[in-house]
């Protein structure tokens, strides 16, 4: 059985949908001094809400609340449903601290005090 609505009735039910996705995730995107409300998010991308997305392409942050989560590499593919989809190229852990080239032991100190 097929059930068809009205223009109207269908417009409320997709922003409803929208607005239920956006209040369920932490994730949003930040690019070009813009932080923006991650929809649905999956291991080789994102989508966002096509109405107020920008045409993205390049190199984004994504954050889950304050946490910086990864640098990432993104390009459009479509948009489908209200929603612009985007795909990473490269998805790049961020680090709380800088790497180091040498080998670390566990339990080795972290400074050495000196003695006179």
């Amino acid at each position: 059985m097929t059930t068809y609505f009205s223009a109207e009735v269908q417009a409320g039910i997709d922003a409803a949908r929208k607005k239920a996705l956006k209040q369920r995730h932490r994730l949003r995107v930040e690019a070009d001094g813009r932080s923006i409300r991650v929809l649905r998010y999956w291991e080789d991308g994102f989508t966002l809400d096509a109405e107020t997305a920008p045409q993205l392409r390049g190199l984004v942050d994504l954050y889950d609340g304050s946490k910086h989560l990864y640098q990432c590499l993104v390009i459009a593919t479509d948009e489908e449903d209200g929603e612009m989809r985007y795909e990473f190229k490269r998805s790049t852990p961020a680090m709380d601290r800088a790497p180091v080239d040498f080998y670390q032991e566990d339990g080795a100190p972290v400074a050495l005090i000196e003695q006179h």
